[in-house]
């Protein structure tokens, strides 16, 4: 991904309001980010944490999407785990969380969501790299290479996207 920068990214939001987007807390590391290894910028908001955003390039164009997620309550451990639906990155307990954006335009606006299974921390292009290790959880053996691996990332991201507009 190439580096983004803070007007870009407000600009960017297909599902929320200018003023929403103008409002949303931006990563505070956004010039030290890894921006070769990344194919989406993803973040929580550390003022709300069940607020999150994933800013992706498409076609030449950014397009942001504003995120809700149960936020990670202290003390408070999930059973279990689960698989990104993104980069298919399996996690315990809580490195997997259910991501809901409100839809594009009216029906946005009336209530309606798309949600998705992804990594809690928004980091699929660093665990598609091995950048990152998740904690107690793990990527499959595959028998893709790391770039078709992120195309695949990229793709699921995408389709994600096309659904906010159905």
């Amino acid at each position: 991904m190439r580096p983004v920068t803070e007007k870009e990214i407000r600009a960017s939001f297909v599902n929320c309001s200018k003023g929403e987007a103008k409002r949303m807390a931006l990563p505070r590391d956004l010039t030290e980010q890894p921006w070769d290894d990344l194919d989406f910028l993803g973040w929580r908001d550390p003022t709300a944490p069940d607020r999150c955003c994933v800013v992706v390039e498409r076609g030449g164009l950014l397009t942001g999407v504003a995120l809700r997620s149960p936020a990670r309550q202290p003390g408070r451990t999930r059973r279990g785990g689960g698989m990104c639906s993104l980069c298919l990155t399996t996690h315990p307990a809580d490195g997997v969380a259910l991501m809901a954006a409100p839809k594009a335009g009216r029906a946005g606006r009336e209530g309606d969501s798309v949600g998705l299974y992804m990594c809690a921390d928004l980091a699929c292009s660093l665990y598609v790299r091995g950048r990152r290790l998740p904690d107690g959880g793990g990527r499959l053996e595959e028998s893709l290479t790391v770039e078709e691996q992120a195309e695949r990332t990229r793709a699921n991201l995408l389709a994600f996207l096309d659904r906010l507009h159905a």
